[in-house]
């Protein structure tokens, strides 16, 4: 008789190809520490997935951070391409990050096509802004 397989541990929201404990979910226990602009939009695309609100408010630039945040709990998030980067390293201020997230609402499926702004304020990463297409 063959061994028993470990447990499968599931694999990141984000797409990474690690496991959800080795990329996004040490961002969730510890915001602002994503160390680039990418590791922080896979972080907050994986917080949808999961539900946590608080964590999108905490890595969102005061400048443009709205007074609370509800999530749609009729869209179910399946899946994200990242599509381009500009400059958003570790050593860096500013950086962008192109992707297109997928999604079903109420089973209708569609995507979000957009084109993330983030800052570096000290060692943390923030969301500023971003360009969103919608489609249904």
């Amino acid at each position: 008789m063959p061994d028993p397989q470990p447990p499968r541990r599931p694999d990141c929201p984000c797409g990474s190809g690690q496991t959800y404990d080795e990329c996004c979910r040490r961002y969730h226990r510890t915001p602002g520490s994503a160390p680039t602009a990418e590791a922080l939009m896979r972080s907050r695309y994986s917080a949808n997935v999961k539900g946590l609100a608080s964590y999108l408010l905490h890595t969102w630039h005061p400048a443009t951070q709205p007074p609370s945040l509800r999530l749609d709990d009729r869209i179910t998030w399946t899946g994200l391409e990242v599509l381009a980067t500009q400059a958003g390293g570790p050593d860096e201020r500013r950086g962008m990050v192109e992707f297109v997230a997928r999604f079903t609402r109420d089973g209708v499926p569609g995507s979000l096509h957009e084109i993330s702004r983030f800052r570096r304020q000290g060692d943390t990463w923030l969301y500023v802004r971003g360009r969103a297409r919608w489609r249904a």
